[in-house]
Parts: C-alpha cells; sequence; structure tokens
C-alpha cells in the first residue's frame, strides 16, 4: 500500500506538489478534506478548525483568549482536544482505506506504524514569498515584508503543533525520507521524477 505524507514549509508549494504526486499516481489526496470532516462531524465552523488543525493546543489559545470569547480556557481547550482526536481519526480512516497522499496535519507522526514515505517540502524565502504573491487571495495585498513574517509565523506553529505529536523536530532530515526543495522551480516538471522515486520505493 502506497501512503504518503507531505510536511511544508508555507509557501513552498507543497499543497499543490501533493495534489499533483497523487494526480499522476492515481490516487486521492486528502487535505481540506480533513478539515471539512472535522468541522462537520463537530459542529464547528471551518475556519475555526483550520485554525486549530496547524497549531498547538497552547499556541491556538492562550488562556486570555477566554475572555474575548465569554467561555472558560479549560472549554476552549476541551474543543482543541476534540479538533486533534478527531484529525487523528479521520487521517487513519483516510489511510486505512488504500494508497493515498495527506498533507500536513502531522500525518506523517499519526501513521509511523503503517511505514508510509513522508516527504518534506520546502523552499527559500524568496521563492516563498513569490508564490504566496501569486496564489494571494482576491483583495490581499501583503507586502513582501509582511508576507515573510507571515511565513515564520505559520511555520512557527506548525513546529508547536509537530511538538504534540512527536519529539522528532518538524523540518529536520532525519524525520523524513525526502527532502525537496521547490527554490525557483515549477512544480509540475518535478512530478515525473517524484513518480519514479514513489513507484521504486514501494516496490522495495
Amino acid at each position: 500500500m502506497k501512503i504518503i505524507t507531505i510536511s511544508r514549509e508555507f509557501g513552498s508549494g507543497g499543497r499543490e506538489l501533493g495534489k499533483r504526486l497523487a494526480d499522476a499516481l492515481g490516487i486521492p489526496c486528502y487535505d481540506h478534506e480533513i478539515i471539512e470532516m472535522i468541522a462537520k462531524e463537530n459542529g464547528f465552523d471551518e475556519r475555526y478548525v483550520a485554525n486549530v488543525s496547524e497549531k498547538s493546543i497552547e499556541a491556538a489559545y492562550p488562556l486570555t483568549i477566554g475572555h474575548r470569547f465569554a467561555m472558560p480556557p479549560m472549554q476552549i481547550m476541551d474543543q482543541s482536544i476534540r479538533v486533534a482526536t478527531a484529525q487523528r481519526k479521520i487521517i487513519e480512516n483516510f489511510a486505512e482505506q488504500g494508497d493515498c497522499v495527506i498533507v500536513g496535519r502531522c500525518a506523517d507522526v499519526i501513521l509511523a506504524d503503517m511505514k508510509p514515505l513522508n516527504l518534506f517540502v520546502y523552499a527559500d524565502m524568496p521563492s516563498k514569498v513569490q508564490r504566496c504573491m501569486e496564489r494571494a487571495p482576491e483583495g490581499e495585498n501583503l507586502t513582501a515584508n509582511e508576507l515573510e513574517r507571515k511565513i515564520k509565523q505559520i511555520d512557527k506553529q506548525r513546529t508547536q503543533h509537530h511538538q504534540m505529536y512527536s519529539d522528532t523536530k518538524w523540518g529536520n532530515k532525519e524525520g523524513y525520507h525526502l527532502c525537496i526543495n521547490t527554490s525557483g522551480k515549477e512544480i509540475k516538471k518535478l512530478i515525473p521524477a517524484l513518480v519514479q522515486f514513489v513507484n521504486d520505493w514501494f516496490d522495495e
């Protein structure tokens, strides 16, 4: 069975790489679908789930946030734990269904017993800023400096979230089978070689 996980720096093109790789292999790619399912099953807003699903509980909800939400901090903490628990269950269920690519959300750690192929996608800062500018939602006009701060903040949150699941530091090469540098590259041009790598890996 081919289970492939994609961990990625924000702006590196990891989401696009995961989708293109899955399409080339003819297998499903799960990304935002995980958020949609968590939201539906728990009655949460999708934006809320997206906010929680890649942050540590502590980073997402400092104790003072309870005053802004007019509910006790522990109640918010309970909701965060519900999101994390649901996320784990959904990721495991997707993987048990068969071959797939799963983007983000600590799938590499959650599915460790299933021996997935774990990829890490990264890029230099100018490339990440440029990619974010090209894919910015309509109406978002952040400067290069603002985007760089946003990228660093999101990657910091991903590091903290990963620490909830594993002692291995997020982004360290020792935690992955292949690290892919997308700096200055068109993602689609990397896919044929990556497909060959995936097929060779699982053939062994």
